[in-house]
């Protein structure tokens, strides 16, 4: 084939793939997609220009995007340089009123910053702001065994859908507002799905590290592209998941018990994730729907 005709066949296929991506723009025009960003696409300065580009399109063709992160990694590692004990009880980080301190700097102070910021390479577009601006998420401790580690009371979406109807994307650091007058360290990913329950959100996405579920986590030809909520809480019940999987699974199956109508799961290593879930007929990672299946 000459060089003109590949150059040909190239610009066909931008075609077909904006063709392809039509009618899904049409149906998520206007809807809300709560986006709970974490694993190596937040650590990775290259993925995490990706996800803030497809992000930053996914609100330019008409979807109100709402981002939620954590940064476990990072408190670690800050932690750990300033000689500070790091333990875990149940899989949950023990929060000692100092490593609150740490939490909210890393959180507040970085990685949400610099997420704010990758998206606004593209524009006055994002806003940060933690659970704890406008009472946003409010919680209560979980465990006096886990200190500063709370549990969501309450989310008051006030301050997002102000910010939504402003043409703003919001990015969510999870710190709470405690109920006691302080501030908790709350799962990312349960705020995700709770969040989309209260905003009322057409769809949760979740960025994580691997493709998605598998019928057999060793295998990796068993991932799983699409299940019903009832088999998803099976999984958990039936110990099915991996750990690290567990409070991914159990907020998409709040979320959706909640009104929200899909739940996604995907590979945020893999580049434009985000866009060819939510724009390609094939999708790329894991999908919870009511049938099953993409209407």
């Amino acid at each position: 084939m000459s060089a003109k005709g590949r150059e040909m066949r190239d610009l066909l296929l931008k075609a077909e793939t904006l063709t392809e991506a039509l009618p899904w723009i049409k149906s998520t025009w206007g809807k809300t997609v709560v986006i709970k960003y974490g694993g190596a696409a937040m650590t990775d300065p290259t993925l995490r220009e990706h996800v803030a580009s497809d992000i930053v399109l996914m609100k330019l063709v008409g979807i109100n995007p709402v981002i939620v992160h954590g940064g476990g990694p990072e408190i670690t590692s800050y932690m750990d340089r300033l000689g500070m004990l790091v333990e875990f009880y149940n899989g949950l980080r023990v929060t000692t009123d100092e490593a609150m301190e740490v939490v909210k700097m890393v959180l507040v102070g970085k990685v949400n910053k610099e997420l704010v910021s990758a998206i606004n390479q593209h524009g006055r577009l994002a806003v940060g702001l933690s659970g704890e601006d406008g009472n946003l998420v409010r919680a209560t401790q979980r465990d006096e065994r886990l200190g500063r580690v709370g549990e969501v009371t309450d989310i008051d979406t006030t301050v997002i859908d102000n910010l939504v109807e402003d043409g703003f994307i919001p990015v969510v650091a999870t710190v709470a507002a405690g109920d006691d007058g302080g501030s908790f360290n709350v799962n990312a990913d349960l705020v995700a799905g709770q969040l989309a329950t209260a905003l009322h959100a057409d769809k949760v996405i979740f960025l994580t590290d691997v493709d998605g579920l598998y019928a057999d986590f060793a295998d990796k030809d068993s991932l799983i592209s699409a299940l019903t909520p009832d088999e998803a809480e099976a999984m958990i019940v039936g110990d099915g998941l991996e750990g690290g999987m567990v409070p991914k699974v159990s907020a998409c199956v709040h979320a959706m018990r909640g009104g929200v109508r899909r739940a996604h799961i995907l590979n945020g290593t893999v580049p434009h994730a985000l866009l060819l879930e939510v724009y390609t007929d094939e999708g790329v990672g894991t999908m919870i729907a009511e049938n099953g299946e993409e209407e």
